[in-house]
């Protein structure tokens, strides 16, 4: 009868836990995750207007919001646009996540978005993305999304849509200050998600390429875009008094968007994500930098 070696429980444990996909630092799998997203997600938890907005918003949505933005999609999937859908298995698969489920919707303007709850979102590709990207700059574009997935940030998503686009004048009202705090939030989570579209690209060029293409639209300009010169944007507007419109956005203005994604290429996570060296940045480093580009005051 051949011997049995004696079942070491605690390192199988450890070995699953090291076969578990996803990119990771010092064993986190959110590490290249944007501080002040996850101290803004922690305090809304004890900010009771946010809370109930969110949980107004989420219920509406699954009750109407859903079908109306996938009454005209394209639901992609292995037989259905499967160069897509190996893009999306791509993200997952670099992010540990299941393969998010993906929809393309005939709209013009270059965009893509994050609805649902935690544990049943989706992701909506506007056509125009298709056109005008590469298929590793759309990589890049899912990834940002699958970002959003997973730092579970979409039941904050998807009440923001709900306030912004489908409550009445009266809820729109009253839940202004959530608003405001769900938006200012959202600039630091687009940061997050930034990062996670380069990791999912494992090239940060690809990736930057793709955010200043969304600021011009145009494919016949795209080669001829100076970066440099469209960064030197950025100072131009802070020096302006109309750089506080920002509070406004659910975004932080692209020249932005484009300094903080090229100050994390500088991190130790993505230079060993991405094969370059155990040198760079801490993300503590990064985390400052970044913080003194994007901040909309001080």
């Amino acid at each position: 009868m051949a011997r049995i070696g004696q079942l070491d429980f605690d390192g199988f444990v450890r070995s699953r836990k090291d076969e578990q996909p996803g990119v990771k630092d010092r064993g986190e799998s959110h590490a290249y995750a944007y501080t002040w997203d996850r101290t803004t997600r922690a305090a809304f938890e004890r900010m009771k207007p946010v809370e109930l907005a969110v949980a107004a918003g989420v219920r509406m949505f699954k009750h109407i919001g859903k079908a109306e933005l996938l009454g005209h999609a394209v639901k992609v999937g292995p037989r259905q646009f499967p160069r897509v859908h190996g893009l999306a298995e791509r993200c997952g698969a670099t992010l540990g996540i299941a393969t998010p489920t993906l929809y393309v919707v005939n709209n013009p303007h270059l965009n893509a978005a994050t609805y649902g709850t935690n544990d049943d979102s989706f992701i909506l590709i506007h056509s125009a993305l298709v056109d005008h990207l590469s298929d590793d700059e759309l990589l890049s574009v899912i990834g940002h999304e699958c970002g959003h997935i997973h730092n579970n940030h979409v039941v904050y998503l998807t009440a923001m849509h709900y306030l912004t686009h489908m409550a009445g004048a009266f809820v729109r009202y009253a839940g202004l200050p959530a608003l405001l705090a769900l938006r200012a939030w959202s600039r630091r989570a687009e940061i997050t998600c930034d990062r996670a579209g380069a990791l999912c690209a494992r090239d940060l060029d690809v990736a930057l390429r793709a955010l200043t293409k969304l600021a011009l639209g145009s494919q016949k300009l795209y080669e001829q875009l100076n970066v440099e010169a469209f960064l030197e944007q950025h100072e131009e507007a802070q020096a302006s008094v109309g750089r506080f419109s920002e509070v406004f956005s659910t975004h932080p203005w692209l020249p932005k968007r484009v300094l903080a994604l090229r100050t994390f290429g500088e991190s130790e996570l993505f230079r060993r994500h991405i094969g370059a060296g155990d040198d760079g940045l801490p993300m503590e480093e990064v985390d400052r930098r970044v913080h003194e580009v994007v901040k909309v005051v001080g």
